[in-house]
């Protein structure tokens, strides 16, 4: 988790009253071997900020749990393909779905699913890194819920501090493109060790890049040995068509 880019020390004052049981350590576990917060007083106040955080995204969870819509949490860097994907998603897959977006500034990738018909929410950050539980929450009630089957939330680019806030989804979809390099999973691995699916992207541009494809399978699976892994490109709409099987299979095992 970030200790100076401003996000780490933004308290919440929201008031909640919902009950929810589902525990989350992987911040906490994070947080306390992170040798750059040894002062014992910051790591109380950052625990207190993930504590409020947690309590948020249950509910967020629930809400998504009564309409029957499952959420799924997008992370990666920036340019790695996630609004590509969601575009590619929707001219391919049966489900309905909406976006909750998250970014700095603008409009413009909210505005490319809008174009898609499809619903879609922009949550602008200015300085922090990541989306967190109550700035989701804020979307939830611009979601059509009675007419989705999913909902994204595309997270902030950014392979760092995302990993570190659940933000109420019950699957993260981790992305990370070739153009990117082959050490990205080395060294985050607390954003690859929170991936349901990894999705290795571009892979039409491998005849450009060193890039070891089943190495970093095997590095991913060393951190988290059972993550799903398929690999994509947005002009092979068979490989988007493998992401949505995927999302599918989640969705009739949580009915």
């Amino acid at each position: 988790m970030c200790k100076d880019c401003g996000c780490s020390i933004t308290d919440h004052t929201h008031e909640h009253h919902h009950d929810h049981s589902h525990d989350h350590h992987a911040a906490h576990e994070t947080l306390h071997h992170n040798p750059q917060l040894n002062d014992t007083k910051t790591i109380k106040v950052i625990t207190k900020i993930l504590d409020k955080n947690n309590h948020e995204a249950g509910h967020n969870r629930s809400h998504f749990d009564s309409h029957g819509v499952l959420a799924i949490n997008l992370m990666s860097s920036p340019g790695s393909g996630k609004t590509t994907l969601l575009e590619k998603i929707a001219d391919l897959a049966a489900f309905k779905f909406g976006v909750i977006e998250g970014d700095l500034e603008t409009t413009r990738d909210a505005d490319r699913i809008k174009a898609k018909g499809i619903p879609a929410y922009q949550i602008q950050t200015g300085s922090a890194c990541h989306l967190d539980a109550f700035m989701v929450h804020k979307g939830l009630h611009d979601m059509p819920m009675e007419t989705i089957d999913v909902c994204f939330i595309e997270n902030v680019g950014n392979l760092v501090c995302p990993a570190s806030y659940d933000v109420g989804s019950h699957l993260n979809i981790v992305l990370v493109s070739i153009p990117e390099g082959g050490d990205k999973i080395e060294k985050y691995p607390v954003m690859f060790r929170q991936a349901d699916l990894l999705l290795i992207t571009k892979t039409d541009l491998l005849p450009y890049f060193d890039y070891d494809i089943e190495h970093e399978k095997k590095e991913a699976r060393k951190i988290k040995p059972n993550v799903d892994i398929l690999e994509i490109n947005s002009k092979d709409d068979e490989s988007i068509k493998r992401v949505i099987e995927w999302i599918e299979f989640k969705r009739k095992m949580r009915n």
